[in-house]
């Protein structure tokens, strides 16, 4: 069955990808910082039948407009003006690596806003900002930046460091293409707006009904520590996705649209 292509808008400070039914539950998706609304592309045409499927190009990605100061708080904010805008009341939020970032912040600010969130390959915390571990990671990569490199000359490295086992080639073709068109000035705003996120204290708040998805060869949101999150959060589920690392929807998008639905076309028919 032919799935609705996704229709590409631009709407006062935010582009986003869109498709399905505008009186349909919402279903939000917010990519990573190497990644961009047509990241999701499949899952918006996946569920573009059952849901009013929307990604955004984060502020500073595509044609949304970058912030004058970055941080998780203010992306946060950014998170609950696009909601407004589209008109989307009690969406479903996907969240993906900084992405489950924003929306954990967002859900801290508006705990009853929310259908239900999935939190995929991503962290309750970054640690602290002088840590070893924080700064290396930090220096790895900006550091090629720093030497002369671009966006578009590491992102084959740079993909390449974050997937698991026998990713679909065509996931790693759109992968690349998103990593490669970051503008640059965003990608570095990114990586420092991780220093010093926490939001630990506030899992045990989450009331509304969460999937936490992880990959079993994803090292920058390990799957131990993303099952051990799980037993913070009240009504949280967990699934590990064997053989995936951190690009799960690229690197086994069948997979992970499976995983995804069978969490949430319960909430697919409730309005309001």
């Amino acid at each position: 069955m032919s799935q609705p292509a996704p229709m590409i808008t631009k709407d006062g400070r935010f582009a986003y990808e869109v498709a399905g039914d505008q009186g349909a539950t919402p279903l939000i998706f917010l990519h990573g910082i190497g990644g961009a609304a047509r990241a999701w592309r499949q899952q918006l045409a996946t569920f573009g039948n059952r849901f009013r499927t929307i990604a955004w190009d984060m502020p500073g990605y595509g044609g949304s407009a970058p912030l004058a100061s970055v941080s998780i708080a203010a992306l946060a904010d950014a998170l609950q003006q696009f909601i407004e805008q589209l008109g989307a009341a009690k969406p479903i939020l996907v969240g993906h690596s900084i992405g489950g970032m924003i929306v954990q912040k967002w859900l801290a600010q508006s705990p009853k806003l929310a259908r239900a969130i999935v939190l995929a390959q991503t962290s309750p915390a970054f640690g602290k900002a002088d840590g070893d571990w924080q700064k290396s990671f930090i220096a790895a990569r900006l550091g090629p930046l720093d030497r002369g490199e671009t966006m578009k000359s590491l992102a084959p490295s740079l993909v390449k460091e974050l997937v698991g086992e026998d990713p679909d080639p065509k996931g790693m073709e759109l992968a690349r293409e998103c990593m490669a068109s970051v503008p640059e000035a965003s990608y570095r705003a990114m990586m420092l707006a991780l220093i010093g996120f926490d939001q630990r204290s506030t899992l045990k708040d989450i009331s509304v009904p969460t999937l936490l998805l992880s990959g079993s060869k994803d090292n920058n949101a390990p799957a131990p520590m993303m099952a051990k999150t799980a037993t913070y959060i009240p009504a949280a589920e967990y699934v590990e996705l064997p053989g995936v690392g951190h690009l799960a929807n690229l690197e086994r998008p069948d997979t992970f649209d499976k995983a995804l639905a069978s969490f949430v076309d319960r909430f697919a028919a409730k309005h309001g």
